[in-house]
């Protein structure tokens, strides 16, 4: 038995066919709808990474890399893709996760599950960075993508709004560390957070910084371990 492997037709995309290029050259070539996949999270220390799917089918003016946005556009462009995307997933992988598996295979995991979670199947599949295998569709790894791919940018802006959501919720129950200014990233002031209060259980224990600080609380000023007496 001879397995072929799927080739789409060729698409050109210029470099001046603005953050819909891709869409439209995919779908010239009956390759429609297209996904754009991207996460938020990765570089965290603390909170979930979160994924999203989203399938445009129209364009939404304003459109722009999560990154390149203020806090307060990308909610109104979030609210924006939620009412008028064909379609959109979120996946949500919680930390104690990402340290059994790894970051890089829950990532990829996640926009697995992403893609796997809207309610069809895409025709194509443009993701942010790195290539991924497993989708149920043909799909193309694109540089920047959240730069110059608006399904791709409109994922950025759901998975960042998404996430920032749940870190200012988790500061609430978490007080001390600032979940809701640094959103679970390795600032100073985090940093500075982890070394008095240690970490809590939305922390990832598998990050260096996060190791050290356990290891930090199990210390007593002169360097000894620290046991706690208990009675049997």
């Amino acid at each position: 038995m001879t397995v072929h492997s799927f080739r789409p037709p060729v698409a050109t995309v210029r470099r001046d066919a603005g953050l819909y290029g891709y869409e439209r050259a995919l779908a010239r070539r009956g390759l429609d709808p297209v996904a754009g996949v991207d996460e938020a999270g990765r570089g965290a220390c603390a909170g979930p990474l979160v994924v999203a799917a989203v399938v445009l089918g129209r364009e939404i003016p304003g459109l722009a890399d999560s990154k390149l946005l203020t806090p307060m556009a990308r909610e109104r462009l979030y609210d924006k893709v939620v009412a008028r995307a064909a379609a959109w997933s979120v996946v949500v992988i919680p930390p104690d996760e990402i340290d059994r598996q790894g970051l890089h295979v829950m990532n990829v995991t996640g926009m697995r599950r992403a893609v796997a979670a809207l309610p069809s199947v895409p025709g194509y599949v443009l993701t942010d960075g790195f290539p991924v295998r497993g989708f149920p569709a043909p799909a193309l790894a694109v540089w920047k993508g959240d730069q110059v791919a608006a399904c791709v940018a409109a994922a950025s802006i759901v998975a960042k709004v998404t996430r920032d959501r749940l870190m200012t919720e988790l500061d609430s129950t978490f007080p001390g560390y600032g979940f809701a200014e640094h959103k679970g990233y390795n600032t100073p002031a985090h940093q500075d957070a982890l070394r008095v209060l240690g970490p809590c259980a939305h922390h990832r224990f598998s990050y260096v910084n996060v190791a050290r600080a356990v290891r930090g609380a199990a210390m007593g000023d002169n360097g000894a371990i620290e046991v706690e007496a208990g009675v049997a």
